[in-house]
């Protein structure tokens, strides 16, 4: 069990590894050669040039003004004192709302941290129970003499906790709902002024029902004329084309080959470069190389021309989707808020993602296989969540003194010396519990593409509700309960919630040490280790030094960098769910997440991203679980510990936090799922008054085309003449009179 000395060798360890990272990332971004890595936005916006035009050769590279290294921590405040309004307009609003859920946190947990140390660790100091003579074959550390595990059993100093812990719910409900109320406000102010884009105007349908009489567009076409006569503007219907992009996708990555011989022979006329025809170019027959990617790119172009012309001309090739524009924002809010049809499955509107953000490849996926896809992967997650338990399990078991002792005991004499038993007990198990969750990203945003989510946000924050279950179970229950995945699994189905709840309550306390070393490695240092942008650093030189010919493939060599917010967000609500676990439990652990709050919010006030602010309510969400889950374990917890009438005091904490969580829904989330009418109507109004002569069909017209049509000639959205009071609808829809109703037609419409 790690010691108040362990812990503090391992925050030296993590601060100074942070303050290295910190070094290293304010001496790089002053290097010319890396201006484009770190100021990517700022050049895609023209409002930066490059510094490498200067004379001399070496000052291309590095920067010999020596003044501007005794300044280079100058960009921590700059990045701190930035207004939120600048802020706003350089990042976007999801950046500026993305740095409050750090904002929140120190909102919470500092005033928290603060009555915590003061009425809470001297009851427990002077709680003498784990000094008194009874306790002498009891294993503790300092850290367990200001915990609860200090107080007497049945002690009545447990009100004074369970007292704290309705106060630190209360400030945490009443910081939520604050921070909601501002949030929104920021939200509707946000799309008030917001500029015109295509998706304001534009509905996603899908699940179009066949017609046997006329084509996929005929039948949206007429289907909208009838239904909204007097603002269906036109649409643009889906292909599937997935097989083109594939097509289109490897014949880039042949061209940027080509290019790499091209220009190393370009530079070395006198040799052509040559390369062998099997595996990644290093088995097989030696070939000219520049020939050999000119063959290639010809057969594929020769593939994509033929694939262009069975997906333009095959019927098969349209989908029972379209993105569908109004004439208004107006016409779009109804359209996309409304149920289109008695048939609820049918005709489903929603809106359309912005065009950069739509996942074109999930289009195609018909209603049925989508449903079943969802119901396929729900399940996956959930046998992986716990069989991941195993080889956490043994990872964390071998990160201990005993179990390296155990399995390599020629190293016990190493081992046992202080300082290095204080690195391994202070710092190997939160290192190796970090380095095992490396590959879980990818695969959970595999399982969110295969449920067939149409955009990328989408895909991120379902992507991070999988994340947040996965750490959840995995790093908070399956640290603190010990047994193996199958043990684990089975306490959650055969025991009592109670039962259950009493375990991993009783065993909370045992296990603070372990995160206080995880918070550190990967809250401080692992932190400060993003804002060097390693991967998008090696990647600009590699591809600066072999693909870049042209001004233009530099640009496309840039990486304006995201935050990940698959798995950025539920890593906050981890340390959120900490906090609160241990806020009434182990204050000790309190600063540890204080510094990390404080110290991401300097960090992510310089690493900005684009995105869109809709998450919001999935952190106020995940921030009431934790808190329920945190108020249910002490439950547990003060019942294992004699508290009489503790459970009937504290019951009441989750109903009303659950009650607080659905009346904030009420209030709030509307403002992030729908966008109000009366808000459409002003802005169409105002955009009517400020450009009478905006013509709206041109600038929607190729807005959704798939981005592998773009430029070519196609099918064209169907357009209505704008002048046309009440055009008469035309079909091909022969005479049904006597046949049965198409509402009571599954595959028909209801109109």
């Amino acid at each position: 069990m790690a010691s108040i000395g362990d812990i503090s060798v391992s925050a030296a360890i993590n601060l100074l590894s942070a303050l290295a990272f910190l070094v290293a990332f304010a001496i790089l971004r002053l290097q010319p050669f890396n201006d484009r890595v770190y100021f990517p936005k700022w050049y895609l916006k023209g409002i930066r040039g490059s510094p490498s035009g200067s004379s001399s050769y070496v000052k291309k590279f590095v920067n010999l003004d020596f003044r501007t290294y005794i300044t280079f921590l100058n960009w921590m405040p700059a990045a701190l004192h930035m207004p939120e309004p600048e802020l706003i307009e350089h990042a976007g609003l999801d950046s500026a709302v993305y740095i409050r859920i750090y904002i929140l946190g120190m909102k919470i947990f500092t005033p928290i941290t603060l009555l915590a140390f003061m009425v809470l660790v001297p009851v427990n100091w002077t709680g003498k129970t784990l000094e008194a003579p009874a306790a002498k074959d009891l294993t503790f550390s300092d850290v367990d003499k200001i915990s609860i595990s200090n107080i007497p059993f049945g002690s009545k100093r447990f009100w004074v906790h369970i007292a704290m812990s309705y106060v630190f719910s209360f400030w945490t409900c009443y910081s939520l709902y604050k921070e909601y109320q501002n949030v929104s406000g920021m939200r509707l102010r946000f799309l008030a002024s917001e500029r015109r884009r295509p998706d304001q105007f534009t509905v996603l349908v899908s699940n179009v029902p066949p017609d046997p009489d006329e084509s996929v567009s005929e039948h949206i076409e007429h289907f909208f004329c009838v239904n909204h006569p007097d603002h269906y503007l036109m649409h643009q219907v889906v292909y599937n084309a997935n097989k083109l992009a594939s097509i289109v996708a490897s014949k880039k990555k042949l061209q940027n080959w080509y290019l790499y011989y091209q220009n190393k022979y370009e530079k070395d006329p006198s040799k052509r470069p040559t390369t062998r025809t099997g595996f990644l170019g290093l088995l097989g027959t030696k070939v000219d190389a520049i020939d050999h990617y000119t063959s290639l790119i010809d057969t594929l172009s020769k593939q994509e021309e033929e694939e262009r012309k069975n997906v333009t001309k095959d019927p098969k090739a349209v989908v029972p989707a379209a993105f569908v524009s109004f004439k208004s924002r107006w016409g779009a809010a109804v359209c996309a808020q409304t149920q289109q049809t008695s048939n609820p499955t049918i005709w489903l509107t929603d809106w359309a993602p912005e065009p950069r953000d739509v996942y074109w490849e999930n289009l195609a996926i018909p209603y049925f296989d989508l449903n079943l896809r969802r119901l396929l992967m729900a399940v996956s997650v959930f046998f992986l969540t716990f069989f991941f338990m195993i080889p956490i399990a043994l990872v964390q078991s071998l990160a201990n003194i005993e179990a390296i002792e155990k399995v390599l005991p020629f190293l016990e004499p190493i081992i046992e010396k202080p300082a290095v038993k204080s690195v391994i007990q202070g710092f190997l198990p939160g290192l190796a519990l970090k380095l095992f969750l490396i590959m879980l990203p990818k695969i959970l945003m595999t399982m969110s593409k295969i449920e067939g989510f149409t955009s990328l946000s989408s895909l991120e924050r379902r992507s991070a509700s999988k994340y947040y279950f996965f750490i959840l179970v995995n790093v908070f229950l399956g640290s603190v309960v010990t047994g193996t995945a199958f043990q684990q699994l089975g306490q959650f189905i055969d025991k009592p919630s109670t039962e259950f709840t009493k375990t991993v309550g009783s065993t909370i306390p045992m296990k603070a040490t372990f995160f206080i070393t995880y918070i550190m490695v990967d809250g401080w240092a692992g932190i400060a280790a993003e804002i060097l942008r390693l991967a998008p650093l090696i990647t600009f030189h590699l591809k600066n030094t072999f693909l870049v010919k042209t001004e233009q493939d530099r640009e496309n060599a840039m990486d304006p960098g995201s935050l990940e917010f698959a798995t950025s967000e539920p890593r906050i609500q981890l340390y959120f769910m900490l906090g609160h676990v241990y806020s009434p439990v182990t204050p000790f652990l309190l600063p540890f997440i204080v510094v990390f709050f404080a110290f991401s919010y300097m960090v992510f006030r310089h690493q900005q991203y684009e995105s869109g602010a809709t998450f919001w309510p999935d952190v106020h969400r995940r921030v009431i679980i934790g808190l329920v889950i945190s108020q249910l374990l002490l439950m547990g917890l003060l019942s294992t510990r004699g508290a009489n009438m503790s459970t009937l005091v504290l019951i009441a904490q989750p109903v009303l936090t659950i009650w607080f969580h659905r009346y904030c829904k009420g209030r709030f989330e509307p403002a992030f799922v729908q966008f109000p009418l009366e808000d459409a109507m002003v802005k169409d109004t105002l955009e009517r008054a400020v450009e009478p002569n905006l013509n709206l069909r041109q600038y929607l017209q190729d807005a959704y085309i798939h981005p592998v049509f773009k430029g070519d000639e196609m099918e064209k959205p169907s357009l209505i003449d704008e002048e046309e009071d009440n055009p008469l609808i035309q079909t091909k829809r022969s005479s049904r009179i006597g046949s049965k109703p198409e509402s009571d037609n599954e595959g028909g419409s209801s109109w």
